[in-house]
């Protein structure tokens, strides 16, 4: 098992108390999946009349139980979320997709409702056969003792090479009526989501179509988890659900995109992208938190295929991890991009101080200012092209030497 590694220096100082959401109760339980002496299954159970939506990697590797949750989507109801970590499900061929049967299987069983009504989600190690049986040895404790419960538990039991449990919330008025919007979510390594993020759970007691929750759901994921990366690897496993249990007090349902779907939509994306800076933040073996801002590009396309190629050069996050301002390493991202840039045209910035402009290092460039603002925890790039309107954001952190031993000894 790899070595657990110390708690990121970027990790929040405390952890927020999420309010309980009606029709959600939570259970964890350690199956022995991979870890020992620690917590690997979490169960959310689920009202009755809970609908869902949900995004996933687009990677032509799926895991099996990504392939599941993407079939049984289409009924738009849930009554449970069965999550796994230390295994992640992926590349282990018929038998990989009968323990994911199996395991909906257990769940309906012991919760009284179809498997298709069954959502599952697995992360941790490709290509190990995961038993079904593990589950099967904990459904029934697990429903026995769900309750409305310990968000942080839960954001624990879905965790690998994390250092911290991520969770957030907020609280909108629908017409007047309090409705909560919260979620976890668990990554580290092999992020760069595409659709999603590694895990990410969230729940409201909004009662809101499942139509109209997928519609909701893409654009925020977009702007939030498809803002990340740690070292441009996309997970055969990246999944994001969203359930709405109906039970907010006197709401009436949101079942077309109105007013109350876009007050929604902003709580969604506010919520999503907590739990992205949180991921950035956690990357494995981080000590830098970096924000890439680019602006004046072609088109918002455009300035996201930039702002990626910074946020993934492994010598701009080095020379981010050396506390070195080596801009020219920025120049180079931007050229390589593939995307319109013009040399005579770009400015970048370090924070406030602008280090380079129309093509050349600024007239005003202090080595020392700069060499001072490197030695924060959070660094912002920021590259103006000069060429348009477009703009993008990408979140990110350093490239260090425990991110090289973290992964080298994942399996070990």
């Amino acid at each position: 098992m790899a070595k657990s590694a110390p708690i990121s220096p970027l990790a929040p100082k405390s952890f927020p108390r999420v309010p309980d959401i009606a029709g959600v109760r939570f259970a964890t339980a350690e199956a022995g999946i991979r870890y020992h002496g620690r917590r690997d299954v979490f169960l959310a159970l689920l009202d009755p009349g809970t609908t869902v939506a949900g995004v996933f990697t687009r990677s032509r590797c799926p895991s099996a139980p990504v392939e599941w949750c993407r079939a049984v989507l289409q009924g738009g109801k849930a009554r449970a979320l069965v999550v796994n970590s230390g295994n992640a499900n992926a590349f282990t061929g018929l038998k990989g997709r009968e323990a994911v049967k199996l395991t909906a299987d257990f769940a309906a069983r012991d919760i009284g409702c179809t498997p298709e009504e069954i959502f599952l989600a697995s992360t941790g190690v490709i290509g190990e056969p995961l038993s079904a049986d593990k589950f099967g040895a904990v459904m029934k404790g697990l429903v026995a003792s769900a309750k409305p419960g310990d968000w942080i538990d839960a954001a624990r039991a879905i965790m690998t090479t994390d250092t911290f449990p991520k969770l957030a919330w907020k609280r909108v008025m629908l017409d007047g009526k309090p409705v909560i919007i919260a979620g976890i979510a668990k990554g580290a390594g092999m992020i760069q989501p595409d659709m999603a993020t590694m895990l990410s759970f969230v729940f409201t007691d909004a009662p809101i179509a499942a139509d109209i929750l997928q519609m909701i759901l893409k654009p925020a994921a977009d702007k939030t988890l498809n803002c990340v990366t740690v070292d441009s690897d996309t997970s055969t496993s990246d999944t994001l659900i969203a359930f709405a249990t109906g039970k907010a007090s006197a709401v009436a349902p949101i079942t077309r995109m109105d007013r109350r779907a876009g007050q929604m939509r902003r709580a969604l994306t506010a919520v999503l992208g907590e739990l992205a800076q949180m991921i950035a933040r956690d990357g494995e073996g981080a000590r830098k938190f970096i924000t890439v801002e680019v602006s004046g590009a072609k088109s918002a396309r455009s300035a996201k295929h930039i702002a990626r190629a910074i946020a993934n050069s492994p010598l701009v996050k080095t020379a981010i991890a050396g506390e070195d301002a080596n801009w020219g390493r920025v120049v180079m991202a931007v050229g390589k991009a593939g995307e319109p840039a013009e040399r005579d045209r770009l400015s970048i910035r370090f924070g406030d101080i602008r280090v380079a402009h129309l093509g050349e290092r600024d007239p005003a460039y202090d080595e020392a200012a700069v060499s001072a603002y490197m030695k924060n925890d959070e660094i912002v790039i920021g590259v103006d092209l000069g060429l348009g309107r477009g703009r993008a954001h990408m979140w990110t952190c350093d490239l260090t030497k425990e991110y090289v031993a973290i992964n080298g000894d994942y399996r070990s």
